[in-house]
């Protein structure tokens, strides 16, 4: 009998991130570690393909939790785009104002985070006949080696830019350290006629947060945080 692949891994880091925790949106406050959703996000910004869906297995946290706190600057709503109507009728589009519509919040960061990743993907209904594993899993080494992503990654919010790389043989040990981090965001279920948060008991256990394998939504939506 065959044994399974090896999963694919990535490294991140960066010098700030938020993994915002739904319950406390109004003043973003980050969970203790990446959520799956985050990290699949990261994979998603090296390589998306319809053919393929990201399984997040492990994060392992290289860098010791450190929290910074500060305020900044954001807006209540959202830019978006004309209806259909004030596009074929060729009317004005919907101006948003950031200075009249900013507010000012906290923000309960992390500081100087450094993960690594594992996960690995399965191929989706939408896979064409020469489409198979070895095809995207030497498109993913490729990308991540030469710097290449379809957006730019990010930890959690856009603006905490991600430093992605390679996992080499030179990476520091998990952090020893235990700790239950409560219920955490896994991913979101976009399954027809039903749009819900997924959650699961999280717990660091020697600097490593396994995801159960068992909690896959159906279809995820990309670049989740």
């Amino acid at each position: 009998m065959r044994s399974p692949p090896e999963p694919l891994r990535l490294r991140a880091s960066g010098p700030l991130a938020c993994f915002t925790r739904p319950e406390l949106k109004a003043e973003r406050v980050s969970y203790q570690v990446m959520t799956p959703s985050a990290a699949r996000g990261l994979l998603e910004a090296i390589l998306w393909k319809p053919a393929i869906r990201w399984r997040v297995e492990r994060i392992k946290v290289l860098s010791p939790i450190r929290w910074m706190a500060f305020r900044r600057n954001e807006v209540n709503g959202r830019a978006s785009p004309p209806p259909a109507k004030v596009i074929g009728a060729g009317g004005a589009a919907p101006v948003l104002l950031a200075d009249a519509d900013r507010a000012q919040r906290n923000t309960v960061a992390l500081l100087d985070v450094d993960y690594v990743i594992e996960a690995r993907f399965e191929l989706t209904e939408r896979a064409g006949k020469e489409d198979n594993r070895a095809k995207f899993v030497d498109m993913f080494h490729r990308r991540v080696e030469r710097g290449q992503h379809f957006h730019q990654p990010y930890l959690g919010c856009r603006e905490f830019v991600a430093d992605v790389r390679p996992v080499d043989a030179d990476i520091p040990q998990a952090i020893d350290e235990t700790r239950d981090l409560g219920l955490m965001l896994y991913d979101l279920d976009y399954s027809p006629g039903q749009n819900r948060p997924l959650f699961f008991p999280a717990r660091l256990n020697r600097g490593v947060l396994e995801i159960p394998a068992d909690l896959a939504p159906r279809q995820a939506a990309g670049g989740a945080s």
